[in-house]
């Protein structure tokens, strides 16, 4: 008995050894410049939102001067206050989340189905019309005579100045093209032919169902870029009531650099 109680006991110190030994190993110098890297990476990341939040309590003057790091200076709720006050600010808010909405549902219906028939081997002409979109990523039509067909199409002053010319992405649609070439297999178009699909149901039953990936991709891409839109409301828009939000923010970064002198 004695010896099966002081066998126990010695696997029992072993356990804690090696519990001890590995909770308290030596960090090897690559690991701790990995850590050290890990954290000034998350710092990174995180200060300016951190630097967001203390701005909005803090006074705008503090803020503009630099005076404002780590610590809200001179607590205010003035900001806080107007913000709920304003009503353009909410109102451009609506436009920013229409113009993102209604801009990438647009774009998944125009370049999705581009970038599946540019991947159909039997499209004839396929290679001209894949150059024919090329074309404008390399040259561009210009500011000016964008500015022309806006006008020409009767567009200027619209929510669809914003949403229209801009959604065809040839970048979009050539990813879409990759995507679908790559990865849904001609196999299964040649099944569904057989059981009679057309191309338009296969198109919207079988390959987008199976390519929820490059959907959101693009869905993504589209939202984002439509989100940080300024300068197009700036050129087409001049009606306050259809401006998105960030056109409002730096008409109000402006006022305040030239209340600042």
């Amino acid at each position: 008995m004695q010896k099966s109680t002081s066998s126990f006991a010695g696997a029992q110190t072993g356990i804690h050894k090696k519990f001890y030994a590995k909770k308290y190993r030596k960090i090897s110098g690559s690991q701790l410049v990995f850590y050290l890297i890990a954290v000034l990476m998350i710092i990174v990341v995180l200060y300016p939102l951190w630097f967001v939040i203390i701005a909005s309590f803090s006074n705008p003057t503090d803020v503009a001067l630099g005076k404002v790091w780590l610590w809200p200076k001179h607590m205010d709720f003035r900001g806080y206050e107007k913000l709920f006050e304003q009503r353009s600010i909410w109102h451009s808010y609506f436009n920013t989340i229409f113009y993102s909405a209604v801009a990438t549902v647009v774009g998944l219906l125009v370049n999705l189905p581009a970038g599946y028939a540019l991947s159909r081997k039997e499209l004839l002409g396929r290679k001209v019309i894949s150059i024919f979109y090329m074309i404008p990523m390399f040259v561009s039509g210009g500011l000016i005579p964008t500015y022309f067909v806006v006008r020409s199409f009767g567009l200027y002053d619209t929510m669809w100045a914003l949403i229209l010319p801009f959604v065809t992405s040839t970048f979009n649609i050539i990813v879409a093209r990759t995507f679908f070439t790559s990865t849904i297999p001609e196999s299964l178009f040649e099944a569904a032919q057989i059981d009679g699909c057309s191309t338009i149901r296969y198109f919207f039953t079988i390959v987008l169902p199976l390519s929820k990936a490059v959907v959101a991709v693009i869905a993504l891409w589209t939202a984002v870029w439509m989100w940080n839109q300024w300068l197009n409301a700036l050129i087409y828009l001049k009606s306050d009531d259809l401006i998105p939000l960030q056109l409002l923010l730096r008409r109000i970064l402006i006022s305040n650099e030239s209340l600042l002198g």
